[in-house]
Parts: structure tokens; sequence; C-alpha cells
């Protein structure tokens, strides 16, 4: 059982190979192989499935090989993860796996090309094509009783963003933030955001994040995607090259129309063996993630 362990901006994740499809990734794996203490420890974890061995999961496309099968820490599926996808391009780099420029890599949002930016001694900047970034309703966020305005934003995966004056890193997000579940069935990621500052010459904001299946993040991509967007919308633009400052480091985030693209690091810190007699018992630990 082979694993690596990588992250980007300290998002981050367990990377399993499974080319041909053949593990058994139950919800009580993927929670135990993210547990801190009991496992390797990560916010989630990235399955490299050949996308025609997927078996359950969207109709391959033609020319599409790989497919990013992606779990939250809790076991449940996600659509989409922008650092995870930056990652799995990197792994994908590593195992001889990922050749050219432009590589299209299969998410459940749908096909994501990345390219790995030149390296200069230095890891090197993955950019992703993300899509675009559709905004929905107008909603709120509330954390012990304080309401924070803000904007739904699908980016695959659903979020809401919200732009606000208060100093975000006094925050307390050792619980989920309040949402609209009407709004939000199947729960949302939830973004606070400062206002777009041009004091250094260029656009910048930061940011902090609330993800569901997880608890708060060090970043997320496709939160930094929905914060620029959001953040853009706050200022009254349309698009532009945006930097975004997370606890775990800083990404750029370009708004086209309705095209976007993340740009940040990924980083592989280990390579690995997974016992069989702890993978064997962690498919019978319940999967379970409390506030």
């Amino acid at each position: 059982m082979q694993f690596s362990k990588g992250h980007g901006t300290e998002n981050d994740f367990v990377v399993l190979p499974d080319p041909d499809g053949v593990l058994d990734l139950t919800p009580a794996r993927v929670a135990a192989l993210c547990d801190r203490r009991r496992g390797l420890g990560a916010d989630g974890v990235l399955r490299v499935v050949r996308w025609a061995a997927l078996g359950d999961g969207p109709e391959p496309e033609p020319g599409v090989e790989w497919f990013m099968d992606y779990r939250n820490a809790d076991g449940t599926v996600a659509e989409m993860c922008g650092n995870g996808v930056r990652v799995f391009a990197r792994y994908l780099e590593h195992a001889g796996w990922l050749t050219g420029g432009e590589t299209p890599l299969g998410t459940r949002a749908g096909v994501r090309t990345v390219r790995l930016e030149p390296r200069d001694g230095t890891d090197g900047d993955v950019s992703v094509d993300m899509g675009p970034a559709v905004v929905g309703e107008t909603s709120t966020a509330s954390i012990h009783g304080e309401a924070f305005p803000g904007v739904a934003v699908d980016v695959g995966n659903p979020h809401l963003a919200c732009v606000t004056g208060v100093a975000i890193d006094g925050l307390d997000l050792t619980c989920p933030p309040g949402h609209d579940p009407a709004l939000f069935p199947h729960g949302v990621n939830v973004e606070f955001v400062s206002p777009v500052s041009t004091a250094g010459g260029h656009a910048e904001i930061a940011m902090r994040v609330h993800e569901r299946g997880v608890g708060e993040t060090r970043s997320c991509g496709t939160g930094t995607v929905a914060a620029v967007v959001a953040a853009l919308r706050h200022a009254g633009r349309s698009g532009g090259t945006v930097a975004v400052q997370t606890r775990g480091g800083r990404l750029r985030v370009t708004v086209d129309g309705s095209a976007t693209v993340l740009h940040g690091p990924a980083v592989l810190v280990a390579h690995g063996e997974l016992t069989r007699s702890w993978w064997d018992a962690a498919a019978r630990e319940p999967a379970s993630v409390g506030c």
C-alpha cells in the first residue's frame, strides 16, 4: 500500500496511487488516514486513478487519462479541490505519468487543465484552469450569533464568500459557521475575506476558510477563487489578478470574464508504505468528525 504526502500552501493531502482502481477506499479508511493521531494526518485524500477504472463517477471524456478522486477528511466525496489538483499533478510528474506542458485531469466538477510552471531551484508553481466561477444569491454566515453578509459562489463545489472589514484573524472557526441550509443543502465552504487592498502596488486580499467535512484549513484552492471573485465584486470590478494570503501561504487568482486560473505551489513531502494490518483495521473504525 504505497502513499505520498503533499501540500499546497499547507492544505495537506494523502495521495494514494491506484491506477487500476482496485483499492476499497471506504469513508472509515479515509477518516483514519486523515486523522492526525491515529493515521497520517491530512485535510483530504487524493486517489490517483485512471478515469476508465474509476467505477462510480462521471463518464470518462476522450483524451483524459487521469481522474482525481478527492475525499474530505470525514470520508465524504467532494467535487473539486484547487490545492489538491495541483498536488495531484505534482504526484503524476513524480510518478512519470505526466508529460507535456498542459494536461487535462478529470474531477467530479469537470475536466481541469493543469500546467507545471518552470522550476527555478524551488518546487515551482502549478497553474490550474478552474473553470467558471458562478456567482449566486447573497446570504449570510454566522459565528456565535454574529452575521457576516456574503455571496454564494460555485467553483464546482459550493462556497459562501463573506467580504468583511472585521479583522479575520480574530474569528473563531473551531466550529462550522452557521449558514442557510435551504441555499446549501449539502453544506458549504465558508470564506472570510478582507476587502481588496492595493497598498503594495498590486491587488491583494487575505482569507480564512472553514471547509465542509474538514474544519478550518490552512488554505483552500477553490476557496481562494471564490474569495477573489467576491472581493472583486465588492470592489465593483469584474476581473483582474489578485494575490491571496492564506494562513498557509500565498496564491494568485486571475479572473477574466467567466474564466478563472489558480497559481500556487505544490510540494511532495514524503513517500512511504501503509501496513496491511493498519489498512484492514481502519476499515472497521467509525468515520466521524466532531466540532
